[in-house]
């Protein structure tokens, strides 16, 4: 087995395929650009041992796939819970229920709005109560009952228990006749009246849902719960429009809940509860523009809700803010699954980098089981057979090897930071033929357009491989897979339609805790919906624990968002884009974290650049600069790599993604958050989900049946 690349799609194949229970049938090596694997999930160790990400990642409840590998990961693992600070699944992730969005007030200045998410029953990766609880009419059943919880949360219980009355009690035993007969007394009222009318009509609504189901003809059900949709939408308009300038709070209650009813609406008139494609059935339409055609007000689109799910899924084409575009299909199958799938907590939080508590187990484990790996190796080509030679196959792939290794033995990747296996952020040049000189002249390995090289090397099938995993990103397939776009009109068509983006990260090291930067609401927090040109912040002093700087770090917070395209392709753009992040954060520290922040600036355009702790100075060093250009003592990313960049779900793109199932070429199978897994976005889950299916479609393990959520409408 020959698998090429190191992202989390990939070491999912390598994790499966090399389970004990294949008793050794599949022998892996993995072929990886540079000295660490992780992909965009990659991190590495800087000065003071600080962690250095690819961006802010943060795990959702809902990952069941990517739980339930880490969970085996660790189990397998068995670390020293004396020698090591992290040793087990339950010491790497930690619950992350605090979570906020940000609005724009008619002045102009940004508030956040912050809640706190209960725990969900259970834990994720762990067992489920039943096989599959994904289907649209539990997501409509459960998206309902958030509606009157919601409304009681905006002062509105005394109205619900008033309309707890004779109705409420019969409900309880009517039939669906019944229940439809009270909706029709409800309507033939008009417009609902009170707030704890909704109560009823929702309730209601709720009953005759799960009826609908299993009566016949389903046409005239349908309309009768889109006339009462229609009539709670007229109270949630109104009562929008009362607090128009007025309590923000109340109004973004209201949102949620006009929101919701918009979800079931076109839930309702699209038929995806029976439709053979499910969600997948609106991915010609654009998010907002479904909702808009289902009754979503346009203050509701703008609210920050829907701006962070778009700035969750970095959904801006060309990284051009004004132009969100996001999969609507898509959109409602992740919503919902955030949402109302959630198991334990709605975000977790690593306890130390990704790369240390994801990718650096799973290296261990591997070797463990005897897989293999060839770091420095960047691939150039993927050979095929000739086109008359029968059905297409890989007969070769052909590498640049970037570096040798000292003794012709294998590379040595990880480090120690506290106990911990980490991986640097940079080679360690000792271990390299010729090292010094090539951190000398600046090799970098990592970078797409490096083209030096040690020297050329082809593998060949039958004598190094028989079968091939192609985990690269979509974004790098017309660089180092040719001949497969050119072979295949489907490849062909993916390469056009699926569309990436560049994004951009930074995190700052600070000497004050978050009350005294000025942020006064519950905390840790992650926060999307802000200001462009960082859009998202995550407070992640957490980690300071398992950093190594000497002096007190009180406060980490990581920022990220899109990039646009700022030049074209070519040698020169990794230098240029990430000076254009830097000017970003500049202005960005200057003149907009004071809404988020306000103690830590002394007045707008004057950030407090002394709140930044150098690595250098922390060590006992003497200071190395004063104003904004301390920050180059911090850390920031400019993400252009085609590998590195975000895989987009744009409206009509998602039929063009490839499956690991389909077997175009008869020895490949493909891996990445870029190919058809079930869930078709860019996020851990996806490409473990997309890992699972690549190993199945060469050892038919693990049954599709057990990929959770791979069978979801």
């Amino acid at each position: 087995m020959a698998i090429i690349g190191g992202g989390c799609a990939s070491m999912a194949a390598a994790f499966e395929l090399t389970r004990p229970e294949h008793r050794g049938l599949y022998d892996v090596t993995v072929y990886q650009m540079g000295f660490r694997l992780g992909g965009k999930g990659a991190s590495g160790r800087g000065p003071s041992g600080r962690i250095e990400e690819h961006g802010l990642h943060l795990w959702m409840g809902f990952y069941e796939n990517a739980f339930r590998l880490m969970r085996s990961c660790y189990g397998e693992l068995r670390r020293d819970t004396r020698a090591c600070p992290i040793a087990t699944f339950e010491d790497a992730f930690a619950p992350a229920p605090v979570v906020g969005v940000t609005d724009r007030l008619p002045s102009g200045a940004w508030e956040p709005w912050v809640a706190h998410f209960p725990p969900g029953k259970g834990m994720p990766g762990g067992p489920l109560e039943e096989r599959n609880p994904f289907s649209v009419a539990g997501y409509l059943e459960k998206a309902l009952a958030l509606v009157p919880e919601l409304l009681r949360s905006a002062n509105a219980g005394r109205a619900a228990a008033a309309w707890s009355g004779p109705d409420g009690a019969r409900r309880a035993g009517a039939s669906p006749g019944d229940v439809l007969g009270m909706i029709e007394r409800i309507l033939r009222y008009g417009q609902l009246a009170t707030t704890a009318a909704v109560f009823e009509a929702v309730d209601l609504l709720r009953t005759a849902l799960q009826s609908l189901f299993a009566l016949s003809p389903r046409d005239s059900v349908q309309a009768t719960l889109l006339r009462l949709l229609d009539a709670i939408g007229a109270v949630v308009r109104r009562e929008l429009d009362a607090l128009v300038g007025g309590d923000m709070g109340l109004r973004r209650v209201w949102e949620v809940v006009e929101l919701i009813l918009c979800i079931v609406r076109g839930s309702l008139r699209y038929g995806l509860a029976f439709h053979p494609d499910g969600f997948d059935a609106i991915n010609e339409y654009e998010w907002s523009d479904w909702l808009r055609r289902n009754g979503a007000s346009e203050r509701s689109l703008d609210s920050g809700f829907v701006r962070a799910l778009y700035d969750l899924a970095f959904a801006y084409e060309d990284g051009d803010v004004r132009r969100p575009a996001l999969a609507a299909g898509v959109a409602l199958r992740g919503a919902l699954r955030m949402f109302f799938t959630y198991r334990g907590s709605l975000f977790f939080r690593m306890q130390a980098g990704m790369g240390d508590i994801v990718f650096a187990p799973i290296y261990e484990v591997l070797k463990q089981r005897g897989a293999h790996f060839e770091f420095f190796h960047r691939l150039r080509n993927v050979k095929l057979s000739p086109p008359e030679a029968g059905p297409a196959h890989v007969t070769a792939l052909e590498f640049d090897v970037q570096a040798e290794i000292v003794g012709g033995g294998e590379y040595a990747p990880l480090v120690d930071v506290k106990g911990l296996p980490c991986w640097p952020s940079t080679a360690d040049h000792r271990q390299l033929v010729d090292g010094e000189r090539l951190e000398r002249e600046g090799w970098a390995f990592e970078s797409h357009w490096e083209t030096r090289r040690a020297k050329e090397k082809t593998v060949r099938v039958g004598e190094d491989f028989d079968f091939v995993v192609l985990g690269v990103s979509v974004g790098a397939i017309p660089h180092v897979a040719p001949e497969l776009v050119e072979r295949a009109p489907s490849w062909r068509a993916m390469v056009q339609n699926v569309k990436s983006v560049a994004t951009q990260a930074f995190q700052v090291w600070l000497r004050a805790d978050a009350r005294e930067l000025g942020w006064g609401r519950p905390g840790p927090v992650n926060v999307s919906g802000f200001v462009e040109p960082f859009d998202t912040w995550a407070d992640m002093t957490h980690l300071e624990r398992v950093e190594n700087f000497e002096e007190p770090v009180r406060s980490i917070a990581y920022f990220c968002s899109v990039l646009p395209d700022v030049a074209p392709e070519g040698p020169d753009l990794p230098g240029i884009a990430r000076a254009y992040v830097r000017d970003n954060v500049v202005r960005f520290l200057d003149w907009d974290v004071g809404w988020l922040w306000p103690a830590a600036v002394r007045r707008p355009g004057e950030f407090r650049w002394d709140l930044l702790v150098d690595p250098a100075e922390a060590r006992g060093g003497a200071p190395r600069s004063a104003g904004a250009a301390r920050f180059d003592s911090q850390y920031w990313t400019a993400n252009v790599n085609p590998s590195d960049r975000y895989v987009l779900s744009l409206p009509g793109s998602i039929k063009y993604r490839i499956s690991p199932l389909d077997m175009t070429f008869d020895n490949l199978t493909i891996a990445g958050d870029w190919t058809r897994s079930g869930l078709d976005t860019g996020c851990v889950e996806s490409a473990v989900m997309s890992g699972l299916l690549a190993a199945h479609a060469i050892s038919h393990s693990p049954p599709l049946d057990e990929i959770i959520g791979y069978d979801h409408p």
